[in-house]
């Protein structure tokens, strides 16, 4: 079992930057890592995500060159940094997890927001 626990939301200017951590807990090997986000009154939506062990990575084409994913294996942590924010990027961000090869998303962390003020 994969416990994620994400940190690092808060409220920023249009054009401004943050980074969002994930620490999870459990061997990773197997695993996918993304990140999620919802906004108000939207669906769910995949922005980013990484194989833990190869780090081969996916960006949605809406965060293409203004986000980047990457991980630190000795940490257990995926990070998300976002750069050049929009208004329309702001949601609740969640880190989860699935095994490689699989579709369903099965770890999920308890999100947190990030809100891009224009």
């Amino acid at each position: 079992q994969v416990q994620l626990v994400e940190s690092g939301g808060g409220l920023v200017q249009a054009g401004g930057s943050l980074r969002l951590s994930c620490t999870a807990s459990g061997s990773l090997t197997m695993y996918v890592l993304g990140w999620h986000r919802q906004a108000s009154g939207k669906e769910r939506e995949l922005v980013t995500a990484i194989t833990w062990s190869e780090g081969i990575k996916y960006v949605a084409d809406s965060v293409q060159g203004r986000f980047a994913i990457s991980r630190d294996n000795v940490r257990s942590s995926v990070y998300l940094q976002m750069n050049n924010l929009e208004p329309e990027d702001t949601a609740v961000y969640y880190c989860a997890a699935k095994f490689r090869g699989t579709q369903e998303w099965i770890y999920w962390g308890q999100g947190t927001q990030v809100t891009v003020a224009s």
